[in-house]
């Protein structure tokens, strides 16, 4: 089957650099389990391909139903799941992160269910059973832990959604929120600092920030007096941004909160901003490596870059053609594919809010609130 597949000697090679590029070199025999299973599943090898769509290429006499089924499991649910309910030979499940329910089945039996605590909860990955609407299949190893743990789980979560929003954003519900939620803060931004775009030493920056986010958590708390704090927020007196240390050595950092790619600090964004403004900059080192580091990092999205030549519509031509030594660049004509070639990572998938939205289930488990 696609275990097999995947442990075979043709494909020793990848798992060892999939190991060992998510660090995961020595494990226990449940974490080998589930290693092997996001293996199979979600890692993209050089060309591109999993492992799974190795194997249905490799299996000319699967059928159409079988193709479609397996080919569905390149996009697993990652969770952390409430136990809501059984079912005959399934359980009903409850994503704390993105807040949907999942009728799931064991590929082992329902027995396999038979020991898991009564609305306890369950850390697992699940994969679509198609064609068959809303039924789901326990992929890998399963994590369970009694409904006495629900603080401990529920912080967990909330880290977990903070973290990679992405889980978050499997529920459109959430990413109509997030939109809504990130617009709102947008304005309280502009509203705050005057403008979307900030460029200050990172140490002003940071305090800056630092009050701005004082601020919007001091109006919340006088929205809602009687609501019990979440056990994680940090206290208005203490701060809730700090730059890393990379970022905090730069001369200036830029900050903009734009109203798709949602808010971002960039390095030495003021150098930048120099450089677009006087084009003879580019015959200083440090100025010009600023912009190839802009161009080269696979972190910074095409953002900045499209702001400052929009800003600098009669220089940015002359910057780019002595960055790229190409004499007869234009960015009207190639300034999107430059950065579509440059940063393909970033229009590899669609905009997906800055913020992540929280179920009221996960805020009650967090809260202490019971149902």
């Amino acid at each position: 089957g696609l275990g097999d597949f995947a442990c075979s000697a043709r494909l020793r090679g990848s798992m060892a650099v999939a190991m060992r590029e998510a660090g995961l070199e020595n494990l226990e025999e449940a974490d080998a389990i589930n290693t092997i299973d996001w293996f199979a599943l979600q890692y993209r090898m050089r060309d591109g391909r999993t492992v799974v769509d190795r194997f249905v290429a490799s299996r000319p006499d699967l059928d159409a139903a079988d193709r479609e089924m397996l080919l569905g499991w390149r996009d697993p649910v990652e969770g952390i799941f409430e136990i809501r309910s059984k079912d005959r030979d399934a359980i009903i499940l409850l994503n704390l992160i993105d807040d949907l329910e999942y009728r799931t089945y064991s590929n082992v039996s329902s027995a396999a269910f038979r020991p898991l605590p009564k609305g306890g909860f369950l850390f697992a990955r699940l994969v679509p059973i198609r064609p068959v609407p809303d039924a789901w299949l326990v992929s890998g190893t399963m994590s369970s832990y009694p409904k006495s743990r629900a603080g401990h789980i529920a912080k967990i979560a909330l880290e977990l959604a903070t973290k990679r929003p992405g889980l978050v954003f499997r529920n459109p519900d959430k990413v109509e929120q997030g939109w809504k939620q990130m617009r709102e803060d947008r304005a309280g931004f502009v509203g705050f600092f005057g403008g979307d775009e900030l460029v200050l030493p990172p140490a002003e920056a940071e305090e800056r920030l630092n009050a701005y986010y004082r601020q919007r958590q001091e109006a919340a708390l006088a929205r809602q007096p009687g609501r019990r704090r979440l056990p994680n927020l940090p206290g208005v007196d203490v701060p809730a941004f700090a730059f890393p240390p990379g970022l905090a050595d730069a001369e200036t950092a830029g900050i903009i909160f734009d109203d798709v790619d949602g808010l971002n600090i960039y390095p030495e964004y003021g150098m930048l901003r120099d450089l677009f403004g006087d084009p003879a900059l580019v015959a200083d080192k440090w100025h010009a490596d600023v912009l190839r580091g802009y161009l080269r990092s696979e972190t910074i999205a095409p953002l900045p870059l499209q702001r400052l030549a929009a800003a600098h519509p009669d220089t940015v031509d002359v910057v780019f053609r002595k960055i790229l030594r190409q004499p007869d660049f234009t960015w009207a004509e190639h300034g999107e594919v430059l950065l579509r070639r440059r940063k393909a990572w970033y229009y590899q998938s669609e905009p997906r809010p800055g913020v992540s939205v929280i179920g009221d289930r996960l805020i009650e488990l967090a809260s202490g609130s019971r149902r």
